[in-house]
């Protein structure tokens, strides 16, 4: 490789590495360093090393938080994998209409998140909301088709948690695209030869399509786990605000909000981000040594 071409790649790629400095790097260390520190914007930054962790592990809130991230990432990643992976499968092939049902799914993804969450606050209302109507009108007085009492999904805490997790199972137009674009590049010569030995469909998915996409399916599963841990803050802000009763829907990116923004303790919110992405990396870290 000659100098010339060494000189052009790297012209190539200095925008990328500005952007990854100026937008990742430096506010990572700026982070770092805050969360060593009592700051609150009035008065001038004071080193106090560790406290700020000790803090946050005797801060029930936090603790309240940290479950509550943990339980949404394990029933959203799941759920919002299998999802758009089933979606991709049943609109893979081109036939009348699935234009329209692509652009269908994928279009949650690309409305912004707070006009997202105030569709889900109407939605979701108790007493007008067009699901809690649905479902009212399925079974008897005040009870749904199973014999359940109605979901108070702004009221319950178990229903509020279960909210946030459906919202967020509806904005998987990426994860969808992608494997579609998995499903559509897997020769169409293979299902062939599936159809001449009578291969049914559950055999075909679990021999030949799984197999063949099982690389996107690994790296989505570790981007939206990573993803997780960032999903809930708008629905839990706007949709919940955190409750009901207290904390019940507080997250941890919601949490690290208020402590920053509303009590100003931007160094303990620092500390908070920082234990975020470890706890992030270390089940990442852990998903890829089982699945990799």
């Amino acid at each position: 490789m000659g100098v010339t071409h060494r000189r052009q790649l790297a012209l190539m790629l200095a925008p990328y590495a500005l952007g990854l400095g100026g937008l990742i790097v430096v506010p990572a260390l700026v982070t770092f360093a805050l969360a060593l520190t009592d700051y609150d914007l009035i008065r001038e930054p004071a080193f106090v090393g560790l406290d700020n962790v000790r803090e946050l592990l005797d801060d029930e809130v936090f603790r309240i938080a940290l479950l509550n991230s943990l339980v949404f990432a394990a029933a959203a990643v799941p759920l919002r994998l299998g999802a758009a992976l089933g979606l991709a499968l049943l609109l893979h092939r081109r036939r009348r209409g699935v234009g329209v049902a692509r652009t269908a799914g994928l279009l949650p993804t690309v409305v912004p998140d707070v006009a997202y969450g105030l569709l889900w606050l109407w939605l979701l209302n108790p007493l007008y909301g067009p699901l809690t109507l649905f479902l009212a009108q399925l079974g008897p007085e005040g009870r749904t088709i199973w014999g359940l009492p109605l979901p108070q999904f702004l009221t319950d805490p178990n229903d509020a948690r279960a909210a946030i997790v459906l919202m967020s199972v509806f904005t998987i137009g990426e994860g969808f695209l992608v494997l579609l674009a998995a499903r559509q590049a897997v020769p169409a010569e293979l299902y062939e030869l599936a159809a001449i030995e009578d291969a049914t469909a559950w055999g075909v998915f679990r021999r030949l399509t799984l197999p063949l996409i099982a690389p996107v399916l690994l790296l989505l599963l570790l981007r939206d786990t990573i993803l997780s841990f960032q999903l809930n803050f708008v629905p839990a802000l706007v949709v919940t605000d955190g409750g009901p009763p207290l904390y019940s829907t507080t997250y941890l990116p919601l949490f690290v909000y208020r402590e920053g923004f509303e009590y100003l303790r931007y160094g303990y919110a620092a500390a908070a981000t920082i234990v975020m992405f470890a706890l992030t990396a270390a089940i990442v870290a852990v998903q890829w040594r089982i699945l990799r």
